[in-house]
Protein backbone atom coordinates (compact mmCIF):
# COMPACT_ATOMS: atom_id res chain seq x y z
CA UNK A 1 0.00 0.00 0.00
CA UNK A 2 3.32 2.44 0.98
CA UNK A 3 4.53 1.88 -2.35
CA UNK A 4 1.37 2.72 -4.51
CA UNK A 5 0.94 5.69 -2.30
CA UNK A 6 4.90 6.75 -3.16
CA UNK A 7 4.55 5.90 -6.55
CA UNK A 8 0.81 8.24 -7.15
CA UNK A 9 2.98 11.28 -5.47
CA UNK A 10 5.92 10.80 -7.87
CA UNK A 11 3.44 10.92 -10.59
CA UNK A 12 1.82 13.96 -9.36
CA UNK A 13 5.44 15.97 -8.74
CA UNK A 14 6.50 14.61 -12.10
CA UNK A 15 3.53 16.41 -13.34
CA UNK A 16 4.00 19.30 -11.73
CA UNK A 17 7.15 19.99 -13.43
CA UNK A 18 6.30 18.84 -16.65
CA UNK A 19 7.75 20.89 -19.45
CA UNK A 20 5.19 23.26 -20.20
CA UNK A 21 5.61 24.92 -16.43
CA UNK A 22 9.06 25.98 -15.78
CA UNK A 23 10.45 26.91 -12.25
CA UNK A 24 13.37 28.64 -11.12
CA UNK A 25 16.72 26.06 -11.18
CA UNK A 26 19.18 27.06 -8.62
CA UNK A 27 22.87 26.43 -9.16
CA UNK A 28 26.74 27.72 -8.04
CA UNK A 29 29.63 27.46 -10.21
CA UNK A 30 32.84 25.98 -8.68
CA UNK A 31 35.84 25.48 -9.97
CA UNK A 32 39.45 24.12 -8.22
CA UNK A 33 39.93 27.15 -6.49
CA UNK A 34 36.29 27.27 -5.53
CA UNK A 35 33.41 29.57 -6.30
CA UNK A 36 33.62 30.99 -9.95
CA UNK A 37 31.91 34.80 -11.07
CA UNK A 38 30.97 35.49 -14.36
CA UNK A 39 30.36 32.15 -15.56
CA UNK A 40 27.17 32.07 -18.76
CA UNK A 41 24.84 30.38 -18.22
CA UNK A 42 22.53 29.60 -21.15
CA UNK A 43 19.06 27.52 -21.20
CA UNK A 44 19.49 26.12 -24.79
CA UNK A 45 15.25 25.24 -25.27
CA UNK A 46 14.18 28.89 -23.92
CA UNK A 47 17.84 30.62 -24.97
CA UNK A 48 17.59 32.38 -22.25
CA UNK A 49 20.58 33.56 -20.43
CA UNK A 50 22.01 34.90 -17.04
CA UNK A 51 25.74 35.05 -15.34
CA UNK A 52 26.79 33.36 -11.56
CA UNK A 53 27.51 36.40 -9.30
CA UNK A 54 30.30 36.80 -6.90
CA UNK A 55 29.36 34.10 -4.68
CA UNK A 56 29.07 31.93 -8.13
CA UNK A 57 25.36 31.57 -7.82
CA UNK A 58 22.87 31.95 -10.48
CA UNK A 59 19.31 30.78 -11.07
CA UNK A 60 17.42 30.44 -14.61
CA UNK A 61 14.03 28.92 -15.40
CA UNK A 62 14.10 26.09 -16.62
CA UNK A 63 11.84 22.60 -16.57
CA UNK A 64 13.00 19.01 -17.02
CA UNK A 65 14.68 17.77 -19.73
CA UNK A 66 15.86 21.01 -20.70
CA UNK A 67 19.46 21.28 -21.41
CA UNK A 68 21.86 24.58 -19.27
CA UNK A 69 25.31 25.00 -21.10
CA UNK A 70 27.78 26.71 -18.92
CA UNK A 71 30.49 28.32 -20.63
CA UNK A 72 33.43 30.45 -19.08
CA UNK A 73 36.64 31.99 -20.63
CA UNK A 74 39.21 29.28 -19.67
CA UNK A 75 37.53 26.43 -18.85
CA UNK A 76 35.86 23.46 -21.03
CA UNK A 77 32.14 24.32 -21.73
CA UNK A 78 30.04 21.76 -19.23
CA UNK A 79 26.30 20.70 -20.91
CA UNK A 80 23.34 19.71 -17.73
CA UNK A 81 20.15 17.87 -18.44
CA UNK A 82 17.91 19.20 -16.37
CA UNK A 83 16.40 16.71 -14.42
CA UNK A 84 13.48 16.24 -11.80
CA UNK A 85 15.54 16.21 -8.70
CA UNK A 86 17.62 19.28 -9.82
CA UNK A 87 14.58 21.51 -7.72
CA UNK A 88 13.44 21.63 -5.06
CA UNK A 89 17.89 22.09 -4.09
CA UNK A 90 18.99 25.53 -2.81
CA UNK A 91 21.91 25.17 -4.99
CA UNK A 92 22.96 22.66 -7.57
CA UNK A 93 26.52 22.41 -7.67
CA UNK A 94 28.27 22.92 -11.52
CA UNK A 95 32.65 21.96 -11.59
CA UNK A 96 33.97 23.79 -14.35
CA UNK A 97 37.22 22.16 -15.81
CA UNK A 98 40.20 24.42 -16.52
CA UNK A 99 40.79 24.32 -20.55
CA UNK A 100 44.64 23.48 -21.22
CA UNK A 101 45.68 25.04 -24.65
CA UNK A 102 48.67 23.24 -26.04
CA UNK A 103 50.69 25.80 -28.03
CA UNK A 104 52.37 24.92 -31.90
CA UNK A 105 56.31 24.00 -31.39
CA UNK A 106 58.29 27.65 -30.94
CA UNK A 107 61.52 28.52 -32.21
CA UNK A 108 63.88 30.23 -30.25
CA UNK A 109 66.60 32.35 -31.66
CA UNK A 110 69.56 31.68 -29.64
CA UNK A 111 70.71 35.59 -28.69
CA UNK A 112 74.08 34.59 -27.94
CA UNK A 113 73.61 36.63 -24.54
CA UNK A 114 76.14 36.01 -21.53
CA UNK A 115 74.52 38.00 -18.84
CA UNK A 116 77.27 40.25 -18.44
CA UNK A 117 75.31 43.78 -19.06
CA UNK A 118 78.77 45.17 -19.94
CA UNK A 119 79.31 42.33 -22.73
CA UNK A 120 75.77 41.86 -23.89
CA UNK A 121 75.27 46.02 -24.16
CA UNK A 122 78.15 45.28 -26.99
CA UNK A 123 76.03 43.27 -29.03
CA UNK A 124 72.53 45.18 -28.56
CA UNK A 125 71.80 46.25 -32.26
CA UNK A 126 73.17 49.56 -33.50
CA UNK A 127 69.93 52.52 -34.77
CA UNK A 128 70.60 52.09 -38.20
CA UNK A 129 68.29 55.44 -38.79
CA UNK A 130 70.62 57.32 -35.93
CA UNK A 131 73.52 56.15 -37.94
CA UNK A 132 72.63 56.92 -41.35
CA UNK A 133 71.77 60.22 -40.20
CA UNK A 134 74.96 61.26 -38.53
CA UNK A 135 76.99 60.09 -41.36
CA UNK A 136 74.72 62.22 -43.37
CA UNK A 137 74.86 65.04 -41.18
CA UNK A 138 78.78 64.78 -40.54
CA UNK A 139 79.82 68.71 -40.78
CA UNK A 140 83.64 68.15 -39.62
CA UNK A 141 85.28 67.82 -42.35
CA UNK A 142 83.70 71.87 -43.87
CA UNK A 143 86.07 73.89 -43.69
CA UNK A 144 85.00 76.63 -41.70
CA UNK A 145 87.44 79.07 -42.85
CA UNK A 146 85.78 79.12 -46.33
CA UNK A 147 85.75 82.42 -47.96
CA UNK A 148 82.02 82.45 -49.49
CA UNK A 149 79.90 85.17 -50.94
CA UNK A 150 77.86 85.98 -47.62
CA UNK A 151 80.47 86.17 -45.27
CA UNK A 152 80.05 89.48 -43.54
CA UNK A 153 83.91 91.13 -44.42
CA UNK A 154 84.55 91.17 -48.32
CA UNK A 155 88.01 91.26 -48.90
CA UNK A 156 87.69 92.97 -52.03
CA UNK A 157 85.47 96.53 -50.43
CA UNK A 158 87.24 96.25 -47.44
CA UNK A 159 90.82 96.68 -46.89
CA UNK A 160 93.74 94.54 -44.70
CA UNK A 161 94.43 96.76 -41.45
CA UNK A 162 97.92 97.35 -41.12
CA UNK A 163 98.47 97.42 -37.40
CA UNK A 164 100.95 100.14 -35.43
CA UNK A 165 100.86 98.95 -32.08
CA UNK A 166 103.02 96.23 -31.15
CA UNK A 167 101.30 95.19 -28.11
CA UNK A 168 98.31 94.08 -29.96
CA UNK A 169 99.59 90.95 -31.05
CA UNK A 170 99.54 90.44 -27.23
CA UNK A 171 95.74 90.97 -26.61
CA UNK A 172 93.56 88.47 -25.04
CA UNK A 173 96.63 86.03 -24.27
CA UNK A 174 95.69 84.05 -21.39
CA UNK A 175 92.01 84.05 -22.51
CA UNK A 176 90.19 81.76 -24.43
CA UNK A 177 90.12 81.72 -28.15
CA UNK A 178 87.08 83.93 -29.61
CA UNK A 179 86.14 82.89 -33.01
CA UNK A 180 86.05 85.85 -35.50
CA UNK A 181 82.54 86.74 -36.33
CA UNK A 182 82.66 86.29 -40.00
CA UNK A 183 83.39 82.56 -38.92
CA UNK A 184 80.48 82.28 -36.11
CA UNK A 185 78.55 83.63 -39.44
CA UNK A 186 79.40 80.47 -41.46
CA UNK A 187 78.81 78.14 -37.97
CA UNK A 188 75.29 79.72 -37.57
CA UNK A 189 74.23 79.47 -41.09
CA UNK A 190 75.73 75.97 -40.76
CA UNK A 191 73.47 74.71 -38.03
CA UNK A 192 70.21 76.38 -39.19
CA UNK A 193 71.34 74.07 -42.27
CA UNK A 194 71.54 71.19 -40.30
CA UNK A 195 68.54 71.75 -38.19
CA UNK A 196 66.65 71.91 -41.66
CA UNK A 197 67.79 68.86 -42.65
CA UNK A 198 67.51 67.57 -40.05
CA UNK A 199 63.42 68.10 -39.70
CA UNK A 200 62.84 66.86 -43.71
CA UNK A 201 63.22 63.56 -43.64
CA UNK A 202 61.79 62.92 -40.20
CA UNK A 203 58.70 65.11 -41.44
CA UNK A 204 58.71 63.31 -44.66
CA UNK A 205 58.72 60.09 -42.96
CA UNK A 206 56.00 60.64 -40.39
CA UNK A 207 53.37 62.20 -43.57
CA UNK A 208 54.02 59.61 -45.78
CA UNK A 209 54.98 56.36 -43.74
CA UNK A 210 57.54 53.92 -43.54
CA UNK A 211 55.15 51.54 -45.77
CA UNK A 212 55.71 54.07 -48.91
CA UNK A 213 59.37 54.21 -48.19
CA UNK A 214 60.19 50.95 -47.11
CA UNK A 215 57.56 48.87 -48.59
CA UNK A 216 56.25 49.88 -51.90
CA UNK A 217 59.71 52.37 -52.99
CA UNK A 218 61.72 48.95 -51.47
CA UNK A 219 63.78 51.55 -49.66
CA UNK A 220 66.23 49.77 -47.18
CA UNK A 221 65.91 51.70 -43.92
CA UNK A 222 69.82 52.05 -43.65
CA UNK A 223 69.46 53.81 -47.06
CA UNK A 224 66.75 56.00 -46.31
CA UNK A 225 69.03 59.34 -45.62
CA UNK A 226 70.90 58.73 -47.91
CA UNK A 227 67.73 57.83 -50.96
CA UNK A 228 66.54 61.48 -49.81
CA UNK A 229 70.06 63.17 -50.11
CA UNK A 230 70.10 61.11 -53.40
CA UNK A 231 67.01 63.09 -54.84
CA UNK A 232 67.84 66.51 -53.28
CA UNK A 233 69.47 67.59 -56.40
CA UNK A 234 65.92 67.22 -57.58
CA UNK A 235 64.77 69.95 -55.01
CA UNK A 236 62.59 67.80 -52.63
CA UNK A 237 63.39 70.08 -49.81
CA UNK A 238 62.33 72.79 -51.16
CA UNK A 239 59.18 71.78 -52.50
CA UNK A 240 58.13 69.97 -49.48
CA UNK A 241 58.99 73.26 -47.39
CA UNK A 242 56.91 75.01 -50.24
CA UNK A 243 54.23 72.40 -49.76
CA UNK A 244 54.03 70.67 -52.98
CA UNK A 245 53.74 66.91 -51.46
CA UNK A 246 52.64 65.33 -54.29
CA UNK A 247 55.73 66.84 -56.39
CA UNK A 248 57.64 64.99 -54.32
CA UNK A 249 56.25 62.11 -54.17
CA UNK A 250 56.28 61.62 -57.63
CA UNK A 251 60.16 62.58 -57.71
CA UNK A 252 60.47 59.77 -55.21
CA UNK A 253 59.01 57.07 -57.22
CA UNK A 254 60.42 57.86 -60.43
CA UNK A 255 63.79 57.92 -59.03
CA UNK A 256 63.83 55.07 -56.29
CA UNK A 257 64.17 52.42 -59.48
CA UNK A 258 67.49 53.77 -60.15
CA UNK A 259 68.67 54.36 -57.00
CA UNK A 260 68.06 50.69 -56.50
CA UNK A 261 69.89 49.88 -59.43
CA UNK A 262 72.43 51.97 -58.44
CA UNK A 263 72.79 50.03 -54.79
CA UNK A 264 73.00 47.01 -55.94
CA UNK A 265 76.01 47.87 -58.13
CA UNK A 266 78.26 48.72 -54.94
Amino acid sequence: MKQKLLFILLLIFVKSFSQDKRNFFYGKIYDDLGVLANAHIINLNTKQATYSNNQGKFRVFASINDSLKVTSVGYKTTFLLVKTTHFGINENKINLEKEIYELDEVFVKNNNLSGSLETDFKQTPKDLKGEALTKTMDFSKVNMKAKTSDDYIDQRVRPNIVRTDPNLDFVGAGVGFVMPFKYSERLWALRKDLAFKKSIPAKLLSELGEKFFFEELKIPIEKYYHFLEYCNPLGIEKLYKNGNVLEVIKILRKEHVQYLELIKKE
